[in-house]
């Protein structure tokens, strides 16, 4: 059986796995960002950035603020750059272990 804790994880985990999210969460890193700014930021058309606000806001991964016609949007808890730092950190230590690995091939090897 899988308990509530495994089903939130596999729901935290699917919300982090698309590079849109990944990339408004990035574009947030440094304060609140209009949907306006946010698109612009990440290059993207408003439709589908609305959707993924939609779903980071219902994993509370962001929130959002009216200030009269315009929305922002900032990190609802700033942990999870942690979290996105520890991911980067584990990325470049194998892309590194992979640089070695290349560096000691001979070239009749790599061939």
């Amino acid at each position: 059986m899988t308990s509530p804790l495994h089903l939130y994880k596999a729901e935290f985990f699917k919300t982090l796995g698309h590079s849109v999210r990944l990339a408004i969460l990035d574009a947030l890193r440094e304060g609140p960002l209009s949907v306006s700014e946010l698109q612009a930021a990440i290059q993207t058309e408003q439709s589908i950035l609305s959707q993924h606000l939609a779903k980071l806001r219902g994993m509370k991964f962001v929130s959002c603020r009216r200030e009269k016609t315009t929305i922002y949007y900032h990190v609802h808890d700033r942990e999870v750059y942690q979290f996105l730092d520890l991911a980067k950190n584990i990325y470049v230590r194998q892309l590194q272990q992979s640089q070695e690995m290349l560096k000691e091939l001979t070239p009749s090897e790599i061939a």
